[in-house]
């Protein structure tokens, strides 16, 4: 005999919020600890700053309550623990510099929150972004424009990447992630049939139509179009890689990949031999403990070499919270916070740090199998491969694995733009993971007279 059985489908608010109690505590102790470590006190204001992270936190999960509640639970509080952590080493490089970026970022940490907040209440269907894919080209082009405009641009060290209107600064190439995912991700639901299509094969690769290279040239010229114009090599890559991701994951062509690869190597051979800043980021990443490399006022590798001193005299388990050295690396709290965490903390809590980057990634990546429609899949999938991808040449810059690009490690670094686009990334994320993991709705059984529901799942067994 046939038997209906009906599971409730379940939201996981429950466990998002002790997750969430869990990444505020860690987040208020580190800071607390920051003071016992320096002057042998608890940081002040430590109640209010723990206060503070928590009514965020808890603002987000209860609009997560209304507006999406089956979106993905740990999300949420692994970004909460990431940008309480980085707030906590900002606030012991405050006290080592006399500086006051601490109160600047906790600034920057509330706009975050209110624009992922904002995302969640005010796109109830990530569906609606596809139907802007080349508004959303045109702003791309409008914000990577922006910073090339003698008025308003300006160049910060060496790189025009950024904007100023009086004291202000911002960065619009990081908000460009985000509406280049959202082109990205419309182009190619729309043109991935025809990217798939198959030509010759060249060492037991299907290669595609020869026709159908042009949306990859043009990417890689935009990518080389960035380094030139703004000379800013993270950015560059940062795009091009963006753009391959999401054309893999359009086509599942391994070969899409290769000729991403090979471009990136052409490009890479040229602009090192066009572009002195980029001879010197390999001359110090190469050479970096060669006294004239060493020693080099623009371009040098003291920045480098420090932080790998630093990363050094931490060890395994680390100095502990405000008793290492991380002020005598030049930006320690932005281009080399993973340093200064390191250092501290130890290779243990560089492990740690690193996989809360590597489950925010993988619960994108499981946000973009679980959605039901092409553009989620691609716009999830292609916002977990930014954040891995920033992740991985920031880690990989710091650890002398490949040269410095200039990018900063998303919600630990200094930097309101960055921590604004990275909230932002959540916020969609989360948004799509609700639609991901909604229960489809089921018809009712035969005879029941009932309407179909979306609120419980059926399962037939015998």
């Amino acid at each position: 005999m046939a038997v209906v059985t009906q599971h409730a489908a379940r939201s996981r608010r429950g466990t998002e919020l002790l997750l969430l109690l869990l990444s505020v505590g860690v987040a208020t102790l580190s800071y607390g600890l920051v003071g016992l470590g320096v002057d042998g006190t608890w940081s002040p204001g430590v109640l209010a700053y723990g206060g503070s992270l928590a009514v965020l936190a808890g603002v987000v999960h209860g609009v997560l309550r209304w507006r999406a509640p089956y979106a993905d639970p740990v999300l949420l509080p692994v970004a909460v623990a990431l940008n309480g952590l980085g707030l906590a080493m900002i606030h012991r490089l405050d006290l080592a510099e006399g500086t006051a970026q601490g109160s600047r970022q906790l600034l920057w940490s509330t706009i975050g929150v209110v624009a992922a907040t904002a995302v969640v209440i005010a796109l109830r269907d990530h569906r609606v972004l596809r139907r802007y894919t080349f508004v959303a080209m045109a702003a791309s082009l409008v914000l990577l424009l922006l910073p090339l405009l003698p008025f308003l641009g300006r160049t910060i060290n060496g790189a025009r990447i950024w904007i100023g209107i009086g004291p202000l600064s911002f960065q619009p190439g990081e908000i460009a992630k985000i509406t280049l995912a959202v082109f990205f991700a419309g182009y190619l639901v729309t043109a991935r049939d025809t990217l798939s299509l198959a030509g010759r094969r060249l060492l037991g690769l299907q290669l595609p139509r020869g026709r159908d290279l042009g949306p990859i040239l043009v990417a890689w010229a935009g990518s080389v179009g960035v380094l030139v114009l703004q000379r800013d090599l993270g950015t560059s890559l940062l795009f091009f890689g963006l753009f391959v991701a999401v054309l893999y994951l359009a086509t599942e062509r391994v070969s899409w990949i290769a000729i991403g690869l090979a471009l990136f190597a052409a490009g890479a051979y040229v602009a090192y031999h066009l572009f002195g800043h980029v001879q010197q980021r390999v001359s110090g990443w190469l050479e970096p403990f060669d006294p004239e490399v060493y020693d080099r006022t623009a371009g040098g590798s003291y920045q480098l070499v420090q932080g790998l001193f630093g990363l050094a005299a931490g060890g395994l388990t680390g100095t502990g919270l405000g008793r290492g050295r991380p002020d005598i690396v030049p930006f320690a709290n932005s281009d080399f916070i993973l340093a200064s965490m390191g250092e501290e903390l130890g290779l243990a809590g560089l492990f740690a740090l690193l996989a809360l980057y590597l489950v925010v990634v993988e619960r994108g990546l499981r946000t973009a199998i679980g959605v039901r429609d092409g553009f989620g899949k691609l716009l999830a999938g292609g916002l977990a491969f930014t954040v891995a991808l920033q992740c991985f040449v920031v880690a990989g810059g710091v650890l002398r694995v490949i040269p410095l690009t200039g990018l900063t490690m998303p919600f630990l670094a200094a930097g309101g733009s960055s921590l604004l686009t990275n909230w932002i990334i959540i916020g969609l994320l989360l948004r799509i993971s609700d639609a991901a993991r909604r229960p489809a709705p089921t018809a009712a059984p035969p005879g029941s007279g009932g309407p179909a529901t979306s609120e419980t799942q059926v399962v037939r067994t015998v």
